[in-house]
């Protein structure tokens, strides 16, 4: 029996079916690193234009998350592209290493008494614990297939960084922009420390909701004192201590309401629905005021032998309370603008801890949360208390213990944003941003934010670089102090604060210019690490010979509105007067499949190395690429088993181009491009639309879009259509077949296209691939060029014709599969059509050859036109079973077979290759 099968060009290829990426992919890495792919492009890209992407520096404190695989493989789509693009893309990834997590994790992990060593000691183990997340996650980032200088990458404690940060402040401080004040800050009990705006987050906490009636003692005429109270309403009882008056708003009407023997003052508007909240049913309204007429009257504090008089505040609202606003200025940030223009003074009688000092008679060392309930206790036995209730309410808490936040008035170093405010909102103005809504969010926090508090009462840290005269306490801070600490930084790091003596510190003859006394101490408090990597512009970007300032662009998640691309920002104006980027992209947020925030309570996490080792890093880069990151994205096991289906129809697409190329060699087999079938050239000029589209999205940086062209294309165009049919002449077809040399040409421009196309998404696959590509040039596809669209292969004529045709075969698939679903036939290969077109649809037809392979059946008749039938349709087709016998070698039912005696299972297409191919046969 003859076998048929050795006449046919089957595909052939080493190709693998199976990625297999989580075995392949390390061996993929590992041959890069041994070819040093990085420093290849950057060789190869050497001196043409630059493209920045600076990389916000992750905290160095555990392993990483899916939020950060996000974020880092979103980085890599576009400093791949780039590079593809032409430009030199260098990548520089860097850490964020100081801070309270890390100084917490040596204590509770490590087990370090933080009172038993000195500072030195307690920051090298600090140091230490930094550096060993840092490799971690180096490693993990690695294996994501993240490109970049992992040998060199900035981290924030290391010396020349930190000696920049210094040079930063220093010339902060120059500007004026750097001032030493007493403020009320958010203070973390939890942490000991003043925080920043950025370092806040707001969780539901459950309060205690009171009334107080604050005694009237000096109503100036106006109110009656005997048995007249103003009525407060607060959520925090424990700042009644601290209460140096009350508030109420000049232009709001007040009301004087007869309780039985008791009359209390709130504003008129308020005052049915305070009544009704403390049960008083039986009540009067006796008198009203304007808020200003109020002006003077002096009440007694509830429990304390101290006055509180009547002060006035625009925050004051009628959004709830009383009208009538109890006023601690050492508590509130409001409080403490309201206490300065009236000069009440400033009491704080809470500790860094959280515990009431002396300065709260009667709670002192009582934690202040705790003290809730036995001030609320006493202002019952007082008789004070009017109403007590619970409620749950949005509440500050620090980012880092999520634990509840206080206002607290401390001492602290701030940046004046005032000084730069304006410039910075004009600087925002001049950027891109993607989304476009992110100006808006930024502008906002700008134009509203107070001044920066960059003071942090801890020791892992860089130091605040100021001395204090030990005479006079002024502080002493000048060029030749910074640079002095900023050189001895350089050559010993920041430890050098803590191990050497104010004179080591210190250049020679220096005198406090305000006494003119020569001993010093140092400050003991740190900068916000804020600071840290927000002075990575200057400490990174005009550091390094690779890079240069300012960045093209930033990209992180949109929390760094008011974290990282707004400290960057402020550093950098206050310093240089210009934004630091180009460009800010922001992306959203990880979720579960069912849109919930990921959390270990809830059990719902998706650890990128147990993706990764399931399905690969190419898998999870894919995910990426699917989603529309600028929301907040969904992951889970369902999602990534959809994306694994997606990357085996890319890679099966890859298989069949490679395998139908194994026997074309580029250099003597390629056929002009005018000698190309028009179904080839359509084809070519389908992937120019693809190349077309893919471009824009990659430059829009919408990498969704990306992902949805190159799938539709192979897909739909691809598999649907042109490789379907194309099957016939590339395995039927003579090997050196014109016909079939045409379909491989296309086949070559289509991988070696579509190769490049998906490599920024896909790098390890796209690597795998290129190894099997004969002719390239470059050993990497990574040192190739990206596709860009061949003006010569636009043909807008050809390309409607065969559009129209597609629109026909719709017509035709349809009708064949009503005909296999009435079990008239197997596969297409049975049938037989019988097409009535209209007139349009005749002509376009009647130009086309081999309708039979188009369609992939074996026999088509076109009649002639209808007069007929319905304007809406441009064809009627019947499908009938094709007459003849089945080609053993093609399949095509023809009545040819039989008609060669000595092949008497062949076509008669099918003999006459198979005679050429081997006369014996």
């Amino acid at each position: 029996m003859v076998d048929y099968s050795k006449t046919l060009n089957l595909p052939k290829t080493e190709f693998p079916m199976r990625g297999n990426l989580p075995t392949r992919e390390p061996e993929m890495q590992k041959w890069w690193d041994e070819i040093n792919i990085y420093r290849q492009v950057r060789k190869k890209r050497e001196g043409q234009p630059k493209f920045i992407l600076h990389d916000g520096p992750p905290y160095a404190n555990g392993d990483i998350h899916i939020g950060h695989a996000l974020n880092k493989v979103l980085k890599d789509f576009i400093v791949r592209y780039k590079s593809l693009k032409g430009f030199d893309a260098p990548y520089v990834p860097g850490w964020d290493t100081h801070g309270l997590p890390i100084e917490h994790a040596v204590v509770t992990k490590k087990k370090v008494d933080r009172k038993q060593v000195d500072a030195v000691e307690f920051r090298e183990k600090c140091k230490e614990y930094a550096l060993s997340f840092v490799e971690k996650q180096k490693a993990q980032f690695k294996r994501l297939g993240v490109c970049g200088d992992w040998e060199n990458p900035y981290i924030t404690l290391l010396p020349e960084y930190e000696a920049q940060q210094i040079r930063i402040f220093g010339e902060m401080v120059k500007k004026g922009h750097i001032y030493r004040g007493l403020k009320t800050v958010y203070w973390s009990p939890s942490s000991e420390t003043a925080l920043a705006e950025a370092e806040i987050e707001y969780y539901d906490k459950r309060s205690p909701s009171i009334y107080v009636a604050f005694p009237v003692k000096d109503g100036k005429g106006i109110l009656p004192e005997d048995n007249t109270f103003v009525v407060i309403w607060t959520t925090t009882p424990w700042t009644l201590p601290a209460n140096l008056g009350i508030a109420l708003n000049e232009e709001f009407e007040y009301s004087l309401v007869q309780v039985n023997d008791r009359k209390f003052v709130l504003a008129t508007k308020l005052v049915d629905e305070v009544m009704k909240v403390c049960e008083m049913s039986d009540y009067q309204v006796v008198q009203t005021w304007k808020g200003k007429e109020l002006a003077g009257v002096i009440c007694n504090h509830p429990f304390y032998d101290r006055e509180s008089p009547i002060v006035f505040g625009d925050h004051v609202t009628l959004d709830a309370g009383t009208g009538c606003v109890h006023t601690a200025p050492g508590h509130g940030e409001e409080d403490f603008q309201v206490g300065q223009k009236y000069g009440l003074g400033v009491l704080c009688p809470v500790d860094g801890k959280g515990r009431f000092t002396k300065e709260a008679p009667g709670f002192e060392g009582l934690y202040y949360d705790d003290a809730n309930k036995k001030i609320t206790e006493l202002l019952q036995e007082k008789g004070l208390l009017l109403k007590l209730n619970f409620i749950t309410h949005q509440y500050p808490h620090d980012w880092r213990t999520k634990k509840p936040v206080i206002f607290r008035a401390t001492e602290q170093w701030f940046a004046s944003i005032d000084g730069f405010r304006k410039e910075m909102l004009d600087e925002i103005k001049k950027v891109k941003w993607v989304p476009k809504w992110g100006e808006v969010r930024l502008h906002n926090m700008i134009a509203d934010r107070g001044d920066w508090c960059i003071s942090r009462q801890r020791i892992w840290g860089v130091p605040l670089p100021i001395f204090y005269c030990e005479a006079c306490g002024e502080p002493h801070i000048n060029e030749q102090t910074i640079e002095h600490i900023a050189n001895l930084f350089t050559q010993e790091g920041s430890t050098a604060w803590y191990a050497k003596s104010v004179k080591e510190l210190m250049p020679e003859g220096q005198a406090c210019a305000k006494c003119g006394a020569t001993e010093f101490r140092k400050e003991t408090d740190t900068m916000d690490v804020w600071f840290d990597s927000g002075s990575s512009h200057a400490a990174v970007l005009e550091q390094r010979p690779e890079l240069r300032w300012p960045a093209d662009i930033y990209l992180e998640g949109s929390d760094q509105y008011r974290g990282w691309f707004n400290s960057s920002l402020s550093t950098a104006v206050a310093t240089r007067g210009q934004a630091p980027y180009k460009e800010v992209l922001s992306h959203g947020f990880t979720l579960d499949g069912e849109g919930r925030k990921m959390s270990k309570s809830l059990g719902n996490t998706i650890e990128p190395q147990k993706v990764i080792n399931m399905y690969g890093a190419d898998i999870l880069r894919l995910w990426v690429a699917s989603v529309d990151y600028q929301a907040d994205v969904r992951i889970s096991d369902a999602i990534l088993k959809q994306i694994a289906e997606v990357y085996r129809k890319w890679r099966n697409t890859f298989r069949f181009l490679l395998g139908n190329l194994a026997d074309f060699n580029p250099e003597t087999d390629r056929v002009a491009y005018h000698e190309l079938t028009e179904l080839d050239r359509y084809a070519l000029m389908k992937l120019q639309r693809l190349v077309q589209r893919v471009n824009k999205s990659y430059e829009e940086y919408e990498f969704h879009q990306v992902y949805h062209s190159v799938h539709h294309f192979c897909t739909v165009f691809l598999s649907q259509f042109y490789l379907d049919v194309l099957k016939d002449r590339l395995y039927v077809e003579p090997t050196a077949a014109p016909i079939r040399r045409s379909a491989q040409t296309v086949l070559y421009e289509l991988l070696t296209a579509l190769v490049k196309l998906v490599s920024p998404i896909i790098p390890h696959t796209a690597d795998e691939v290129w190894k099997h590509i004969a002719g390239v040039e470059e050993i990497s596809v990574q040192l190739s060029l990206f596709p860009e669209v061949r003006n010569e292969w636009l043909d807008e004529e050809l390309e409607k014709k065969w559009d129209d045709f597609l629109e026909v075969r719709d017509v035709v698939l349809k009708a064949l599969e009503e005909a296999r679903a009435a079990k008239l036939i197997g596969n297409s290969l049975g049938a037989a059509l019988e097409i009535t077109p209209d007139q349009a649809t005749y002509d376009l037809l009647s130009q086309l050859d081999r309708l039979d392979q188009l369609f992939i059946v074996s026999h088509v008749e076109i009649l002639p036109p209808s007069a007929e039938g319905s304007k809406d349709q441009k064809v009627e087709v019947k499908v009938k079973v094709a007459e003849g016998e089945k080609c053993e070698r093609c399949w095509v039912i023809s009545p040819t077979v039989g008609s060669d005696s000595e092949h008497p299972t062949l076509c008669s297409r099918c003999v006459s290759v198979v005679k050429d191919h081997d006369p014996e046969i």
